[in-house]
């Protein structure tokens, strides 16, 4: 990790690690509603489909962040409130 980027290819490899996130949020979101449907045959697989998706949001979330500041902010106020 000795290379030096530039901004512009800063917010590349950021673009991508969000899209990259947001594909897998989607996948295991995508596995937990098969495996709530087909009903409990492995609750540790289904559970773990759970996590993993809000990781994946929670990452999606903090990327967001970097690349549009302020655009989860009314959320985050709603979410600590609770």
């Amino acid at each position: 990790m000795t290379d030096v980027v530039d901004s512009d290819e800063l917010l590349r490899r950021i673009q991508r690690a969000r899209a990259c996130a947001a594909q897998e949020e989607r996948a295991w979101r995508a596995r937990g509603e098969r495996l709530g449907r087909e009903g409990p045959k492995d609750p540790a697989e289904a559970r773990d489909a759970e996590i993993r998706t809000v990781a994946y949001g929670v990452v999606l979330r903090v990327l967001d962040e970097i690349l549009t500041p302020g655009k989860h902010a009314d959320t985050a106020v709603k979410g600590s409130a609770d």
